[in-house]
């Protein structure tokens, strides 16, 4: 674009926008190398197959029979029965020493430690209601931990074995009516505590039924060996009568039960 000087003959000269408009030359982008994060190699060789075979469901199914077998070798080792013997510690009372008790208790369950001794312990030491709050917060504790530890060590291995016909249909039973299947097996005592839980591991039952179910129906029985043991010293008062009958009447109810039920599950 031309001004009015140049247009009357003078010396052309381009306006300010036109200068500006014919220096630009246009500049090629160039991308920037951009840094990625690194990705660490996946372990292979040696590194791989040990990983495998640590975490194989058979190498932590043998780790549970290890810790099981530990267990157990420690109660014979420490042999917690003395407690009815010798009696409680007397550096701990009250609330503290029921709380020490319920931790003891459900590890002891875990090391397959027979729940009515524990129960009748519970009750010679720390009385009727004290005695039966400890015993059912180590039947909840113990039952937690059994179940938690065959879930996770155990239920990979095991369940490719459930072939046989009884055992389909008692893992289809859990599996489906988790909450009342296991009600049933605490309220009738005729299922040990130990094979409840790792049976319901096992399965695919989950852990607010099984925990729900284990803590209800564990009422009557437990607090029956308690009162048991808390009236012990006198073995012809009608409390220590009632906890006995208490303890009779589901056991053969729960015979009877399991002689009925047995035709049904052979037929599942």
């Amino acid at each position: 674009m031309l001004d009015a000087h140049t247009r009357s003959g003078g010396t052309a000269t381009a306006s300010p926008r036109a200068a500006a408009t014919e220096l630009v030359v246009p500049v090629p982008l160039v991308p920037l190398p951009v840094a990625l994060p690194a990705v660490a190699p996946a372990p292979t060789g040696f590194t791989a197959r040990r990983a495998r075979t640590l975490f194989s469901p058979w190498a932590r199914f043998s780790l549970l029979i290890t810790l099981l077998a530990a267990a157990a070798s420690s109660v014979l080792l420490f042999e917690p029965q003395r407690l009815l013997s010798e009696g409680w510690p007397p550096q701990l009372g009250g609330v503290a020493a029921a709380s020490v008790f319920a931790v003891a208790y459900g590890l002891c369950t875990v090391a397959f430690v027979p729940r009515p001794l524990l129960n009748l312990a519970a009750g010679a030491l720390f009385g009727s209601q004290l005695g039966a709050g400890a015993a059912l917060a180590g039947t909840v504790l113990g039952a937690g931990l059994a179940f938690g530890l065959g879930r996770i060590l155990g239920q990979d291995a095991l369940r490719p074995l459930l072939r046989g016909r009884l055992l389909k249909a008692a893992d289809g039973q859990l599996s489906r009516h988790g909450l009342r299947s296991m009600l049933a097996a605490r309220l009738f005592p005729g299922v040990p505590f130990w094979a409840a839980n790792y049976c319901a591991a096992v399965s695919r039952m989950g852990w607010l039924p099984f925990l729900a179910a284990t803590a209800l129906g564990s009422i009557p029985n437990t607090t029956a060996y308690v009162v048991a043991g808390a009236s012990a010293s006198s073995p012809t008062s009608p409390l220590f009568l009632v906890s006995m009958a208490a303890i009779a009447l589901p056991a053969a109810a729960g015979a009877v039960v399991a002689w009925r039920k047995r035709h049904h599950l052979r037929r599942r």
